[in-house]
């Protein structure tokens, strides 16, 4: 029997749940029906989702009496552009959908992402439920309300916080995910227990297969879902303690654009969480043995982390165009120790150079 696992954001303004079961999907228009009495379902996707869950869904809520439009956009990071988002407004528009009216964004992150941002803006605000299909969605990007589109100068430079009202989390739609992007997800999963809970890393760090961690996966997306929550909850605008899950993505946004996005955003991450350990062992903090122990727990799960072919200049220029620059300085995220997490702004360009030197 399914167990069914929820989580509810508690903000000022807004509360929300997030919902985990395994064969959430296939009833997933009685979910629905719960929190929307109105007609109108525009459903976005990509085609690689559309190609197991379109016609599922679709007809599903259309046996429960809603008038339902799908649009699925080609897969990738590419299509996170402004130059998608009018697309999406023109079928919008075509259905004639009205701001009493729904989105779900039924995808990985890129699809919560635009597909959040293009319900926050269009006719203002319309809307939407997040039902993330990858891990990566499932445990990092479907909650908190970050909603963006990329730049050519860089990822989510573009973007807003808004908020679903509800999350959706089936673990089972990860049995149709390639390992590749298993293991890109699993860069996020990784990520929590390296800045908020020592015993969440040693218990990844114990699994030795992916059949083992599919046998936890329940509690491992409830797990890093509540971390996020409760951060959230305390940091909503990610002025202070949520800029703590940014923990490895300054250098690895600034990995992924020079890779031109050929790289997956969890290899990136991981790369750039290994430099990050680095620099925490140079400030003090992370003893050889801590760095060595993060570095294995990605490579056991796919991620070696090699980027000799970058250039080390080329990196920490790319660096200086992020988001979390202030001034001329950038909010690097750092480690007291495995599970504790803090802010540093004291990052050099010769301590970036010799981590990525090692």
């Amino acid at each position: 029997m399914a167990v069914l696992l929820e989580l509810k954001i508690d903000l000022i303004k807004r509360s929300y749940p997030i919902i985990i079961e395994k064969g959430l999907i296939n009833n997933i228009q009685y979910k629905i029906k719960e929190l929307y009495k109105g007609k109108k379902i525009f459903i976005l996707t990509d085609d690689n989702v559309n190609n197991y869950y379109g016609n599922k869904i679709v007809d599903s809520l259309k046996a429960e009496g809603y008038d339902v439009k799908l649009m699925a956009l080609e897969a990738g990071e590419h299509s996170k552009s402004f130059s998608t988002l009018p697309k999406i407004y023109n079928e919008m528009l075509d259905f004639k959908l009205t701001r009493s009216d729904i989105v779900i964004t039924l995808g990985g992150g890129v699809i919560g992402d635009i597909g959040g941002f293009a319900a926050s803006t269009y006719l203002r605000g319309i809307k939407f439920i997040q039902v993330p299909t990858s891990l990566l969605a499932q445990v990092d990007s479907s909650v908190g309300g970050k909603v963006a589109v990329d730049l050519p100068r860089g990822k989510n430079l573009v973007g807003s916080f808004y908020h679903p009202i509800a999350v959706f989390i089936d673990p089972e739609v990860l049995n149709t995910l390639s390992d590749e992007f298993f293991t890109d997800g699993m860069a996020e999963v990784i990520k929590y227990g390296c800045i908020k809970d020592k015993k969440f890393f040693d218990f990844l760090n114990s699994l030795d297969s992916k059949g083992k961690l599919m046998d936890n996966i329940e509690e491992i997306i409830y797990t890093c879902c509540n971390i996020k929550k409760l951060t959230v909850e305390r940091d909503e605008k990610d002025k202070g303690e949520r800029m703590l899950l940014n923990f490895g993505h300054t250098l690895g946004h600034a990995i992924e654009k020079l890779k031109d996005f050929t790289w997956l955003h969890g290899e990136c991450v991981a790369a750039g969480c290994c430099l990050a350990a680095r620099i925490s062992q140079m400030k003090g903090n992370l003893t050889e043995e801590e760095v060595k122990d993060i570095k294995e727990v990605f490579i056991k799960f796919g991620m070696n982390g090699d980027i000799s072919e970058l250039s080390i200049k080329d990196i920490i220029k790319t660096t200086k165009s992020d988001k979390k620059m202030v001034g001329d300085k950038i909010k690097f995220i750092l480690l007291h120790s495995i599970g504790e997490a803090y802010i540093d702004m004291s990052v050099t360009d010769d301590e970036m150079e010799n981590a990525l030197k090692k």
